[in-house]
């Protein structure tokens, strides 16, 4: 399989794209932790069906030490029982806002006051901004047929 466009090759696309890498280089830095970042980006992938952005998670969250079991499982998290109260408030927060388009009301009060119980206005203000950079790097990966499996860890960070 073969992209339909090499968004490094455009003048526009590598611009843009410059300074969409650089918000998620914003974000590593923040306190939000790595794992957290990382769980939500898988999630939001699948759900947008990003080939691209499923292999690059995948293999960042591994290669920061993240188990394949909770890999495996983060399609499947409200059964299974490997995530914490934070990861599956940050999770539910995740679908919901990369479901926008599905529900009338966009994200809940509910799932609001959930992340927020476990995390600091910083760390929701850097979720945010998480669910959104990943729903947009969905977007362009899924327009152009960005091809999966080739990626290797620490490549775009």
């Amino acid at each position: 399989m073969e992209a339909r466009l090499n968004p490094f090759t455009s003048p526009v696309a590598t611009k843009f794209w410059k300074h969409i890498i650089a918000a998620n280089t914003v974000l590593a830095e923040s306190t939000l932790p790595f794992a957290t970042q990382e769980l939500v980006k898988l999630r939001a992938s699948q759900i947008n069906g990003c080939a691209g952005c499923v292999d690059m998670h995948t293999k960042e969250a591994a290669h920061a030490g993240e188990t394949a079991t909770r890999l495996h499982l983060v399609a499947v998290w409200r059964e299974a029982t490997v995530f914490t109260d934070a990861e599956r408030a940050a999770l539910e927060l995740a679908e919901q806002g990369t479901r926008i388009a599905d529900a009338a009301g966009g994200v809940t009060d509910e799932a609001w006051a959930n992340a927020a119980e476990h995390y600091d206005e910083e760390q929701l203000a850097a979720l945010v901004c998480v669910i959104s950079l990943i729903n947009a790097f969905n977007r362009g990966n899924v327009m152009i047929r960005q091809p999966a499996g080739d990626y290797r860890p620490g490549r775009h960070f």
